[in-house]
């Protein structure tokens, strides 16, 4: 008997990570059955290195990871990334001359830095809980090299987040990947009307994880399952032999997924992990 699954990607936040942002006691023990039992397990988030790598080691796993929605990806055990991408210097420089015309909020992170300018109110400042090692600069600042991600934290008002990525996108000026999602969706921004509008070098998302399981241990996307709850979810959904939404993922994400579990307070990942990766089919 064989089992239909070789990998399992995993979202964090929304997904992996419980509303107090802990791994649920029973999720914990299926994980280390399934790397036991040779599953091989990948986390796949939008979050930089510095705030997912914590997690990543809390797990003991030494699978590389996927970081900035796709866009990097760290090689645990020798400790440095083997994928990179950056955004353009002219691509760089259109995008923080649109956020100096709107007068947003923009967040630069490098594979080692994470940059912003002073928050000039309680509620700028706000957006900023839970942020890790952010640095404050002068606005003249922020424009750097190997920038893998740029964050634009925007009040949309009566425009929707699609409308402000749209005109990223044509702010850009050329190809770039973007992901966008309300604060509000994360545990402690529930009440924050603003939403983080991602912009990074073209890559496919987090089906890059895919590609990278076939490419370095032969596994075929049609041999993984991936499991998420937001917008930037959704390509490793949609490609994955098995796209898994949570309980509380956003309306359109479920629309893309095969199946849809427990919420992210409960077992429903230790359960999915024991009926599709560790019980064999005949």
């Amino acid at each position: 008997m064989a089992r239909d699954y070789d990998a399992i990607l995993l979202d964090l936040d929304g997904t992996l990570l419980t509303p107090e942002e802990t791994i649920h006691p029973e999720t914990r023990a299926a994980l280390k059955e399934a790397e036991a039992a040779g599953v091989t397990v990948m986390v796949a988030t939008g979050r930089s290195k510095t705030s997912g790598m914590p997690i990543v080691e809390d797990l003991g796993l030494r699978t590389p990871a996927i970081f900035f929605n796709g866009c990097a990806i760290w090689d645990v055990e020798k400790g440095r990334m083997v994928e990179e991408r950056t955004i353009s210097n002219r691509t760089n420089q259109r995008l923080h001359a649109w956020a100096a015309e709107r007068d947003a909020q923009v967040i630069v992170m490098t594979a080692s830095e994470k940059l912003t300018h002073e928050p000039r109110s309680e509620e700028e400042r706000r957006n900023f809980d839970g942020f890790i090692d952010l640095q404050f600069v002068e606005r003249d600042q922020l424009l750097r090299e190997f920038t893998i991600r740029l964050s634009f934290l925007v009040n949309c008002g009566e425009e929707s987040s699609h409308t402000i990525a749209a005109e990223l996108e044509a702010a850009a000026g050329g190809p770039i990947y973007v992901s966008h999602f309300p604060l509000s969706v994360l545990p402690r921004h529930r009440t924050n009307p603003y939403s983080a509008i991602d912009v990074h070098a073209p890559c496919r998302g987090k089906a890059e994880g895919l590609r990278f399981l076939e490419e370095t241990k032969g596994i075929p996307a049609s041999r993984v399952i991936a499991v998420g709850d937001a917008d930037n979810d959704i390509p490793m959904l949609q490609y994955a032999g098995l796209g898994v939404a949570m309980a509380g993922a956003l309306p359109e994400v479920k629309a893309h997924a095969d199946l849809v579990i427990g919420s992210n307070s409960s077992a429903a990942i230790a359960e999915l992990i024991r009926e599709r990766l560790l019980s064999r089919s005949s």
